[in-house]
């Protein structure tokens, strides 16, 4: 039994093993039949439907739904932890599918906490009932993105798209791009900027917009170097209008949305790390089954080295995101930090870990039909998925020294 498991309830290794046993039965077999489906310039004929039909049936679509509405029952002091078990098992099978997952849960868990009951009752009931239903968040914009967390709170750093109260509802106006999920999703959750003359934390609203609305279209997929399977969209609002009822959360949503930011670090990391795990296994199998120069490959010293690097690497990364998913379960004074570290660590270290899997691999590293390569492709859009490295590390400093810490942004004095 590894330490790790020791520290796990038996709900989450049950919920562990069944993922496995999907990602090893069912995501697996997909991609090395279908491996060149990645590449489709079309991006609905990228992954076929009964992918998410196969994790609808074990309960993984719907993680946060509430259990009145159908969802899957998770602890409620251990749910960050459980969302990063799951987030890494289906990683190590394609961290596209685990991206187009984990919006759902995220999603779910902050409409759980700010939504009325009627929208509660609507979007999970249509989220449960159409295995194909995703959710999006839609918080980045063409004029910045992780800037905006530094610690900046001032009308310049407010959101470019903008919302105006008119009589029964709200005109919104703006773009919103990078977004997970965007192109596919019929439920999104829009950030607006809605009282100009305040800074960010206090005039920064957010919106349920349907994909139907009159006013809104999803401009185009972007398309990204890795996680490929998640098919990332920009969005365009051209006097979109939403009625009253729609309003998630007025002038303070970014402080509320912080039920969804800290989980989001922690999956972000764990979806990392299940990118390693599966660089790690495969690298592990290929060196002790190819033979050179007479002898196995882990036989030779230099690839032993490496390999022990790879492993210790993966380790330590599951170590401190455990840590920070306990912290952020527990509410923990250092959970701010520990989240950012996470994200940025496993960033940094599983980049590291692919990178010697594709050269151990050889020439083989390199073949689009082989995977690995595209391990390493997934894992470099991880420095700046959920904020870019720097950023965090600003964070980081804030949340530890916030008494010293620079504002690292403003006009020019």
């Amino acid at each position: 039994m590894s330490i790790f498991d020791l520290d796990l309830t038996d709900s989450q290794i049950m919920m562990r093993d069944v993922c496995r046993k999907f990602v090893d039965n069912t995501i697996a077999p997909f991609l090395k039949d279908n491996w060149e489906v990645e590449w489709q310039m079309s991006p609905e004929d990228r992954m076929p439907s009964h992918i998410l039909e196969e994790s609808d049936k074990i309960g993984i679509r719907t993680l946060g739904v509430p259990e009145e509405y159908g969802g899957t029952p998770l602890e409620k002091n251990q749910e960050v932890r459980t969302f990063a078990i799951i987030s890494e098992e289906i990683a190590r099978g394609d961290s596209g599918l685990a991206d187009k997952l984990v919006q759902n849960w995220k999603v779910s868990v902050l409409l759980r906490e700010l939504a009325n009951k009627d929208h509660q009752k609507k979007w999970f009931e249509k989220l449960m009932s159409d295995p194909s239903f995703l959710f999006a968040h839609a918080l980045t914009e063409p004029k910045g993105a992780s800037d905006r967390w530094l610690g900046y709170n001032a009308p310049e750093a407010a959101m470019d798209t903008k919302a105006v109260k008119v009589d029964g509802g709200w005109v919104i106006n703006g773009r919103k791009h990078y977004i997970s999920n965007g192109y596919d999703a019929g439920l999104y959750v829009i950030y607006a900027n809605t009282s100009p003359g305040l800074g960010m934390m206090q005039g920064t609203s957010s919106f349920i917009v349907p994909r139907d609305t009159e006013g809104f279209r999803v401009a185009r997929c972007n398309e990204t170097v890795g996680c490929r399977f998640m098919n990332n969209g920009e969005l365009e609002l051209i006097d979109c209008f939403v009625p009253d009822e729609n309003l998630l959360c007025e002038g303070t949503a970014l402080n509320k949305a912080g039920i969804y930011f800290r989980p989001g670090k922690i999956i972000q990391a764990a979806k990392n790390l299940g990118v390693g795990q599966s660089a790690l296994e495969k690298t592990a199998e290929y060196v002790q089954t190819y033979s050179r120069g007479g002898r196995l490959l882990i036989k030779h010293q230099v690839v032993a080295s490496r390999l022990a690097d790879m492993a210790t690497k993966v380790t330590a990364v599951r170590s401190l995101v455990m840590k920070a998913a306990q912290a952020v379960d527990m509410k923990s004074e250092d959970a701010e930090a520990l989240c950012n570290m996470s994200k940025v660590f496993a960033s940094q270290e599983i980049l590291h870990v692919c990178q010697n899997a594709m050269e151990l691999h050889g020439g083989m590293g390199a073949m689009l039909d082989v995977g690995i390569e595209k391990l390493m492709r997934d894992a470099s859009i991880f420095l700046h998925m959920d904020a870019t490295v720097d950023i965090s590390h600003f964070k980081i400093v804030k949340a530890l020294w916030p008494e010293n810490a620079g504002i690292y942004a403003g006009p020019e004095n």
